[in-house]
């Protein structure tokens, strides 16, 4: 028992040791830290962030009132301006405008804000100061919606320099309008322009200018649309006057816009075209059979109808024509006119047919004429050739069944001279020749796909 009592008192004292080691051990290096990072803060202290007293504040802001701007009464302050865009979000037809999201920074010296530095380092805050000193009042003009992101907090960076030179920084995104012009739709180029302007101060106050030109605005290179193609972005500038008020400097951001037509060949051209070839079938269909012809015109209108009515759902309800109406209606109007084509066939054999009926009734019955003859005329038949074919008599004659589109015309004829015979062609028939209504959808065939391929060419030729 005493052996086993030396033996745990053995070892509690080693343990003790080691933890009184380890103890020595982490206050020796603590007090290396605490050595070493002192040196450090001396070797790189600013001594401008050393506060002596409210008095002493190192930006003096309560020292000066920040609600005039800086030089106030002498000439125009200038505030340089630069854009970095970081998105653009949408473009609506319908409502005419523009979503961007952009970094605005704006570059300004107000020697209230220096102050004393050995490394001629900057000073950078957050938005919380940005309500304390005067800052430029640009805003956007003919916007519709704006806002500051504000996730985790304001995106709004201030940086001051020791002789007063300020950066301020914001990520803004906004809505603003666009005049487009859609004459060419979908063929159309669009031009926008986000237009800086400051709200109370007049260009003798302020002077808006680019920092660095055209180089002033920069642009993401993943920029891009699912309609359009941003083909350059540019800066302007202007002076904008308001009669109440006067000039002012106004900055412009302007950004070129093409549309990509792939989508609206498939979904608008394509189907367009495809619906007039479609009614030119009824032109190979025979025109006793109603039904199918009547239909198929009709089908095609219905579809035509609704693709215009599709496109238009999309699209602003503008007092001019635009590109794709001028297709769309002309295609209309060839489908329409197929439809039509085939009322005048129909309403021609049934002309045709009637007079045939009654020129049998009248000719039928030779009563009281010996040497009755008959005879067939059709649109190619000269008078010679009447009166060559005056000796064949009915039977010899080939059926009505099988020549629908020949007139049959039955002449009663005696043995009389050829003159008195041609007098009695004329005094019965006149010698009218019929043209056969085939002729029409025979003709149809060639002139509607000729004048449809003419128009494509005229249309793509003017509009690309």
């Amino acid at each position: 028992m005493p052996y086993f009592t030396k033996l745990l008192l053995l070892i509690f004292c080693l343990v003790l040791l080691v933890e009184s080691r380890k103890h020595r051990r982490r206050r020796w290096t603590s007090h290396l830290d605490a050595q070493r990072a002192s040196h450090i803060l001396k070797k790189n202290r600013d001594l401008t962030k050393a506060w002596k007293g409210k008095t002493d504040q190192l930006l003096r802001v309560d020292e000066h009132d920040f609600t005039m701007r800086p030089a106030f009464g002498g000439p125009a302050i200038p505030v340089g301006v630069d854009v970095q865009v970081e998105s653009l979000d949408s473009i609506s037809e319908v409502d005419m405008d523009f979503t961007m999201t952009l970094y605005l920074r704006h570059y300004w010296k107000d020697e209230r804000l220096s102050f004393p530095s050995t490394n001629n380092k900057s000073m950078t805050f957050d938005g919380r100061l940005v309500k304390k000193i005067w800052v430029p009042d640009v805003f956007f003009v003919h916007s519709k919606r704006s806002f500051i992101h504000d996730t985790t907090t304001d995106n709004i960076m201030l940086r001051v320099f020791p002789d007063g030179h300020v950066l301020y920084s914001m990520r803004v995104t906004v809505t603003a309008m666009c005049n487009m012009d859609f004459s060419h739709f979908p063929l159309d180029s669009q031009t926008c322009s986000l237009e800086l302007e400051s709200y109370a101060y007049t260009d003798e106050d302020l002077m808006l200018y680019w920092k660095n030109g055209n180089e002033s605005l920069k642009t993401d290179e993943k920029i891009s649309l699912s309609q359009f193609l941003i083909q350059k972005f540019h800066t302007t500038s202007r002076l904008a006057f308001y009669s109440s008020t006067g000039w002012y400097n106004r900055l412009y951001i302007n950004f070129t816009l093409r549309r990509h037509i792939f989508f609206f060949l498939l979904q608008t051209y394509f189907p367009a075209t495809l619906m007039v070839m479609l009614s030119w079938v009824s032109f190979w269909i025979d025109r006793r059979a109603v039904p199918a012809r009547v239909s198929l015109g009709i089908t095609t209108v219905l579809t035509m109808s609704t693709i215009i009515t599709g496109v238009n759902a999309s699209m602003p309800r503008v007092s001019y024509i635009k590109a794709v109406d001028i297709y769309l209606w002309v295609s209309f109007v060839f489908v329409f006119l197929s439809v039509l084509e085939y009322a005048a066939v129909n309403y021609l054999t049934t002309v045709q047919e009637r007079k045939e009926r009654k020129l049998r009734e009248r000719f039928s019955c030779s009563c009281g004429i010996p040497h009755s003859k008959t005879m067939m005329l059709d649109g190619n038949y000269s008078e010679s050739d009447a009166n060559s074919l005056a000796g064949y008599t009915r039977n010899q004659m080939v059926p009505e069944e099988e020549k629908p589109e020949k007139m049959v015309v039955h002449l009663a004829m005696s043995n009389e001279s050829n003159s008195s015979r041609k007098r009695g062609l004329k005094g019965h028939v006149g010698l009218r020749i019929i043209q056969n209504t085939h002729a029409i959808d025979k003709y149809s065939r060639l002139i509607f796909p000729g004048t449809y391929i003419f128009f494509n060419l005229i249309y793509w030729s003017v509009f690309s």
